[in-house]
């Protein structure tokens, strides 16, 4: 069974949804998000340079999606980055990586397969 990441082969949601976020995550504010790396969207909410319009593509996404990506801002991303999970990564459905995958062409995640426990091995 493997415990690879689906992400580390996926960024469909770094190339689907705006990320932004309050300001105060950003370097000059005492954050770690660098400031040259967003863009203003209201007085205080910033979003990641790339995801402002249609089509997103997070400026700090490197690869392709659907084959290998990484983060090149990764210990420096964003809460919504930080929080935003692929389904099943917890054992719960995530709706949303559902979306973002089927945006870019890629099936959705399924739940991971527990192996069968034959009875006599029940206690």
């Amino acid at each position: 069974m493997s415990n690879a990441n689906p992400c580390l082969t996926c960024g469909a949601c770094c190339a689907h949804f705006r990320v932004s976020f309050f300001w105060g995550e950003c370097q000059s504010a005492g954050g770690t998000v660098p400031d040259d790396q967003v863009v203003l969207i209201t007085p205080h909410r910033v979003a990641m340079r790339g995801t402002e319009y249609k089509p997103a593509r997070c400026v700090a996404l490197l690869g392709e999606v659907g084959q290998g990506v990484s983060c090149t801002l990764y210990e420096q991303r964003s809460s919504p980055c930080r929080e935003f999970e692929a389904s099943w990564a917890n054992g719960a459905h995530e709706p949303r990586c559902d979306d973002a995958r089927r945006a870019h062409g890629l099936p959705a995640l399924t739940p991971p397969v527990r192996p069968s426990v034959a009875p006599e091995q029940v206690a």
